[in-house]
């Protein structure tokens, strides 16, 4: 079997894959320690990790996003909080968006 040449847009994604992550078990204080200098610095906690290890880290994210896993539990209970069918994740999916807007423009008033 011949093995095809892999096309030049796909070169970063294949040395993605061969990227391992690793995981580290450390205190609270210091989790938290890595996590907070990471907000500070506009940096997610791995890209954190990487400038203390002195690594290089992309320019800016490429995606700056916050995720939360939800199971069918959890869009069953926001179904029913926010009148909809369970089905509907993409409309719930809207609805916590615009629960958390709403959040966070409640603690920026309030701070």
């Amino acid at each position: 079997m011949t093995q095809r040449k892999i096309p030049e847009k796909w070169q970063s994604s294949v040395r993605a894959a061969k990227a391992v992550q690793v995981a580290f078990d450390m205190d609270e204080r210091l989790q938290y320690q890595i996590r907070r200098e990471a907000l500070d610095n506009g940096l997610s906690p791995s890209d954190q990790i990487r400038h203390i290890l002195t690594l290089p880290t992309a320019a800016k994210p490429k995606r700056p996003r916050l995720t939360v896993s939800l199971s069918p539990e959890d869009y069953a209970y926001l179904a029913e909080r926010y009148g909809l069918e369970p089905g509907q994740q993409l409309e719930i999916k809207h609805r916590v968006m615009d629960e958390l807007l709403a959040y966070s423009r409640q603690q920026l008033d309030e701070g």
